[in-house]
Formats: structure tokens, C-alpha cells, sequence
């Protein structure tokens, strides 16, 4: 007889894993190294409780792509037993490909690879330790499956990724305004003409799905002071690689020591070419970064131990966000620090910068939310009368922003 995972989520109780096969990926390393990533980077320094991992939510979207399968299976849509084992492998993988801190490091410790690329080649290697057993599972992934709707479920603007991650970060954050009606907008779903819809019933769920979305960007993943936590995290790295490539010697972990004096960096080709390099890659995690970052707040470095300092004490840049130009104040600030006695001024880039971020709630460009209306006509979430989601808030909106010490 199989044996039945069972889990204990906080979010939504006891999840079950009946199949042998994610039993098999849930216990390899490869995937148990998520336990070790924190889902929102940061955040917990703002958020005290947003401590959950990459783990607990790939995990929670494998659960919720159960329940839409049954749904869909419910009305008559024809699923087989192996696309509804290869649609949960695929969102069980989808963030594989994370490095430490996830989104934080992104795009720093590899060269320009997003972690879908990565989460990408990683599926591979599994599939080869598992004898093909991920071949239709990484067609979906990648879009190449026949049915475009199991795709869309694992990646799309209502995606089952994106019902976790409102749900599960607005539990641990305690925003209330992430909290969607994912148990609504699952019974909604349908397919018609080979795409995911949502039944006219279900507008008004997926427009406060969309609310949703945007509220908890502006509030949480791209709250002033998280940003700003975000960027010092950044140029620590940045501080420790041009150390680095200076042949200056650093504390760091067996893996970090590679891609830190790597001086041309590290991409995903090259991570897909070099077995000995996804190996390295695999070993990352945030403790990685944090014990390194302790050991630098001794650094013979100032640039370097002051920012881990910052870090580690929370003693975080001061963060200006606005719509509006913020070129004023930042020559107020940079004047400022110039005037501060020691190696502010020969830094300026560490202590005083500015950027740009944005929030796109509901894409107008992308692969749309298509509602079918009980005429049998399909359309767009955004052409429904009334809607909330209109081409105002459908377009993307950009802050500038302004970090820097006092």
C-alpha cells in the first residue's frame, strides 16, 4: 500500500500527497534546500513573522493545483491521472531556481538569470535522476504541453503560485488586505477553447484577487523600508565582489567563495553547461549570506563592516519613495554625507543613491484573464462593465526612490 504525505500547513491545514512520485521530490535535497530560503527575502526585519520559507510555499501552490484539477475535472474537463501528477510536479519545482534571499539576490549573485530559467535547468538534472519521470512535468513548465490551461495554472496572471503567495505572505506579514478568495476563484475556473477562464460568476473574486495583488505590493514587497533592506543587502554583495575581484581576502562559505571571485560572473548558460557550477549554485542559501555578513562586521573594510553592521544591528537606510522627482533632496543628502568625517565621502554610492521601482497590479500586454460570460462570450477581465480593474489601474506604476544614511 502507498503511503499518504501528509503536512500541517498553517495556511490551510493538513495537505496530502498521495503520489509516490512527489514524496520522492519533496524528500530530495535539491528541493529541501527551499527550507533554507525565506520566501520574502528581508521582509522579516519590517514583518516580524515573515519567516516562512520557499519551501512552505511551493508546497502550498502544489496543494492549490490539486484543488483546481479536481475542480476543472469536476466539470467535465477531461485531465489524466499522469497531467495531474506532471501539472503538481511542475508548481512543486517552479521556485527551485531561487537563490538565497530570493528576489533579493537574483540577479546579483548569477548574471542576469531569472531563477525560472535556473528552476528550469534544475528540473532537468531531477528528471534525469528520475529516469524521465519529470519529461511532461517540464513541458507544462515550459509551455510546450498540448494543453495550454495546465500551463496557465502554474504561470499566468491567476496562477496557483499567485494564490499561495497573497494567501500565505498576508498570514505571516498579518496584512489582512493580501487575503483572497482562493477557495472561490478555484471553484470558478473553467477551460474553453484550450485556455484557462473563470466562470462570469467569479468576476468579482478575481477583481479582489487583483486589488489584492497590488495593495500588498505597495504595503509589503515594496514597503519603503523593505526596499531600502533590500538594496543594503545588495550592495554588501557588491562591496564584498569588487573586495573580491581586488584579491582582498573574505570569510565565506565554499560556495559563496565561487561565484564572489568569479570575476566575470556567473550566468545560467554557464550553470547549465557546468555540473560542478548548478552544484555550487545548489549549496546557497541565505545562511550562507548571513554568516558571512556577520563575519564582515569585522571586516578591515569600513565600506564593507559598516554596511553589515547596518544589517545586522537593523540600523537600515533612511528610504524616500515617491511618483515625484527626488533629485532635490538627494543633492541635499549627498552634500550631507560628503561633509561626514572619514570614508563617506570617497563611497558615496553605498551611503547615498536613488532608483527606480514599480508595480504592474494587472497586464493588459500579457497572457490576460479571460472571463467566460454566461452568453458564451469570452472576455477580458478589464472589459467587463463596471470593473474594477480598469485601464487605469491595468497599467504599470513607477516610484522613485531615495536611499541613504544619517
Amino acid at each position: 500500500m502507498n503511503k499518504v504525505k501528509i503536512i500541517n500547513d498553517p495556511v490551510y491545514g493538513f495537505l496530502r500527497f498521495p503520489e509516490q512520485e512527489l514524496i520522492q521530490i519533496i524528500n530530495h535535497p535539491l528541493f529541501q534546500r527551499l527550507r533554507n530560503i525565506k520566501q520574502m527575502g528581508l521582509a522579516h526585519l519590517v514583518y516580524p513573522g515573515a519567516m516562512h520559507s520557499r519551501l512552505h510555499h511551493s508546497l502550498g501552490a502544489c496543494h492549490l493545483m490539486g484543488i483546481a484539477l479536481d475542480e476543472l475535472k469536476a466539470k467535465d474537463i477531461t485531465i489524466s491521472k499522469e497531467e495531474c501528477l506532471a501539472a503538481r510536479i511542475a508548481v512543486l519545482l517552479h521556485d527551485i531556481g531561487h537563490t538565497a534571499f530570493s528576489h533579493s539576490l537574483e540577479h546579483i549573485i548569477t548574471k542576469n538569470s531569472s531563477h525560472e530559467k535556473i528552476s528550469y535547468i534544475i528540473m532537468r538534472k531531477l528528471n534525469e535522476k528520475f529516469n524521465g519521470m519529470l519529461d511532461m512535468a517540464i513541458a507544462i513548465y515550459d509551455s510546450s504541453f498540448s494543453k495550454k490551461y495546465l500551463h496557465q495554472l502554474v504561470s499566468s496572471q491567476l496562477d496557483v503560485d499567485r494564490m499561495d503567495y497573497l494567501n500565505r505572505d498576508s498570514f505571516y506579514t498579518g496584512v489582512s488586505e493580501g487575503v483572497i478568495g482562493y477557495d472561490r476563484i478555484l471553484q470558478m475556473l473553467t477551460v474553453k477553447n484550450n485556455e484557462l477562464m473563470v466562470e462570469e460568476k467569479g468576476v468579482h473574486s478575481v477583481e479582489k484577487f487583483i486589488i489584492a495583488r497590488r495593495l500588498m505590493y505597495w504595503q509589503v514587497y515594496l514597503h519603503k523600508t523593505v526596499l531600502g533592506t533590500e538594496q543594503l543587502l545588495i550592495n554588501i554583495f557588491r562591496r564584498a565582489k569588487e573586495l573580491a575581484i581586488d584579491k582582498k581576502e573574505l570569510f565565506t562559505t565554499p560556495a559563496l567563495h565561487f561565484f564572489l571571485y568569479r570575476k566575470e560572473g556567473v550566468s545560467a548558460t554557464d550553470l547549465e553547461e557546468n555540473p560542478e557550477y548548478l552544484e555550487l549554485f545548489c549549496e546557497l542559501d541565505d545562511h550562507d549570506i548571513y554568516t558571512c555578513i556577520k563575519v564582515w562586521q569585522k571586516h578591515d573594510d569600513k565600506v564593507l563592516s559598516m554596511l553589515c553592521q547596518m544589517l545586522v544591528l537593523r540600523k537600515l537606510y533612511k528610504v524616500v519613495l515617491s511618483s515625484q522627482s527626488l533629485a532635490s533632496i538627494l543633492s541635499e543628502k549627498e552634500e550631507a554625507i560628503k561633509k561626514m568625517p572619514g570614508f563617506y565621502k570617497d563611497n558615496l554610492q553605498y551611503f547615498v543613491f536613488e532608483g527606480t521601482t514599480s508595480n504592474n497590479t494587472y497586464s493588459i500586454d500579457d497572457d490576460r484573464i479571460a472571463i467566460a460570460m454566461k452568453d458564451g462570450r469570452v472576455k477580458d477581465i478589464s472589459e467587463i462593465d463596471n470593473s474594477l480593474v480598469n485601464q487605469t489601474l491595468a497599467g504599470p506604476i513607477h516610484k522613485n526612490y531615495i536611499c541613504y544614511i544619517q
